[in-house]
């Protein structure tokens, strides 16, 4: 297939939020701490606009479960690392061609600092072919 066909069309999900135990400290992955997350999903999405049948697509509830669960049971020390198993949860599906994944730490434990902190990664299914 073309691949300028393969990713023009795009489901964009943003403002997740989830309460997780990612991060440097251990009092991160003790405690835990707000993560907000916005996907991208490249997919052809033809066939479901042709025939307005949730088979012919991703089931959003679906992908919304597996980010909570990634962030909810992860406790790993990078945001980097739980972008990136988010992405390869996501990018099982068949339909996924490439996701963009933006995961931000809502209040990061920096003194004097009230922004927020963001990784953001796009990864397609030959990433994680070994």
């Amino acid at each position: 297939m073309d691949k300028s066909v393969e990713q023009r069309d795009a489901i964009a999900i943003t403002g997740l939020r989830y309460y997780g135990y990612t991060g440097y400290l251990t009092e991160e992955r003790m405690l835990g701490q707000w993560f907000e997350v916005d996907l991208t999903l490249w997919v052809d999405l033809f066939a479901v606009g042709n025939s307005d049948r949730l088979e012919d697509t991703l089931d959003y509830r679906e992908l919304v479960e597996r980010v909570r669960h990634q962030i909810e049971s992860a406790k790993v020390k990078t945001m980097e690392h739980l972008a990136t198993q988010i992405a390869r949860s996501i990018l099982q599906w068949e339909q996924a061609q490439k996701i963009r994944v933006r995961l931000t730490k809502v209040s990061a434990p920096i003194p004097d600092f009230s922004g927020r902190i963001s990784v953001e990664i796009i990864r397609s299914p030959s990433d994680f072919l070994t």
